[in-house]
Formats: C-alpha cells, structure tokens, sequence
C-alpha cells in the first residue's frame, strides 16, 4: 500500500535517523568513547542499508524508490542498535549492508501472504533486528568495548551466545505477547468490524479526520 504522503514519509525516515543517535549513543550515559563510537555506526550502518536497498528496487523493478530508501533506513537502524557500541565503523556499513537482504525478501514474502502486518514490522524489525544481534557475535571487537571479540576477531563463541539470545527474545515475546492479548481481547475487542474498518477509524473511533476531501468532512 502506498503511502498517504511520500513527502511525510521520508522526512519522518529522516527524523527517525536524527532521534535513534540519542537512543543508541545516548545509551552510553555519558559523553564517552563509546558513546563517539555508537554514534558513528548508527550513522553508517543505515547508509549501507538504504545502499543494498536500493540496489535491490533496481534489480527487481528497475527504479530506485523512496519509500524503499526510507524502509531501508529503518532496517538499517533497527540492525546496528544490538551493535552500535561493540562494532567498528566499517563493520557498521557490512552489517547494515547485509541486514538489507532478509529484510527486503520477508517484505516481499510477506506481501503475498495474507498476514496482517501493516506496517512490516516482522520484516523491518524482526528480521533486521534479528540479523543486527546475530552480526553482533561476528563483527564485535573488544578492543572497542572491552566486552568480547566476535567471530570475525576469533571468538566464535559470541556468535552462539547472539543465537540463543535471539532465541530467548523470540519466545519471551511470542509468549507474553499471546498472554496479553488473550487478556486484552477478553475485555475489548481486538480488531474493528468490518463497517469501521470500511469508513475509516480516524471516523469511527475518534469522530474526526485528518485531510477534509474536496466532498466534505465524513463527519459532518
């Protein structure tokens, strides 16, 4: 689906890029090397995203697109945040590079199914999220963080540990997110019916509406 407002659409992809160096570098807690460092990768890892990305809209459709870049830079955020103060600078472009590919193919895999993800949040953020942790184990260099070594600086332990991380964050999540909308859905409904869905919920749960069509308001 095409979005509204292309226009909003890559600024708010802009914005998101602003805001996540105060997320990632801002986890430091204070204005350190590590913080310097985090910085600089959230800054070159999506840029290696939005570069895979649109190398892919091109092969597969022949035109570069700007929903496409803005949907690779949130990938590429969401693969370099496990990351940010544990790779180096060219390692944030590789890791940001290849989080691109599995994000991409699940979008489009998504797509034609008939799942209900309106906002590819499995394809975006699992799949990029997932791929971000699992480079973490292989791209990591102690002599950044004072952490660990990933594979790549012989330790592929990391790797492993990255894995069953992932794994633990899936099912925590898959579990407690089944409990709580069994509890949810057991006093409100989970979904809008079909008439709502038909009129628009900006009308039908909030009796007002963002844009006014040149036939008038829906709600007057």
């Amino acid at each position: 689906m095409e979005p509204h407002d292309l226009t909003m659409t890559v600024l708010g992809a802009g914005l998101l890029w602003f805001g996540w160096f105060g997320f990632n570098a801002g986890s430091a807690v204070a204005a350190s090397p590590i913080a310097g460092l985090a910085f600089t990768t959230t800054m070159l890892a999506p840029a290696g995203t939005l570069i895979a990305w649109t190398i892919l809209d091109v092969v597969r459709t022949g035109k570069p697109t700007a929903v496409g870049a803005a949907t690779g830079i949130v990938v590429g955020l969401v693969a370099i945040t496990p990351a940010a103060g544990f790779v180096g600078p060219i390692s944030a472009i590789v890791l940001g590079f290849v989080a691109a590919f599995p994000s991409y193919f699940g979008l489009l895999w998504r797509a034609k199914t008939q799942l209900d993800d309106s906002l590819d949040v499995v394809a975006a953020h699992g799949l990029g999220g997932t791929t971000g942790a699992l480079l973490t184990g292989v791209f990591a260099q102690k002599s950044l963080n004072g952490v660990a070594d990933g594979l790549m600086y012989g330790n592929p332990g990391q790797l492993g540990i990255q894995a069953v991380a992932v794994l633990a964050a899936i099912v925590y999540s898959g579990v407690m997110s089944f409990i709580l909308l069994k509890v949810i859905g057991a006093v409100i409904p989970l979904r809008a019916n079909a008439a709502d869905e038909s009129v628009g919920l900006d009308v039908s749960q909030h009796g007002e509406e963002a844009y006014v069509h040149a036939g008038g308001s829906t709600v007057a």
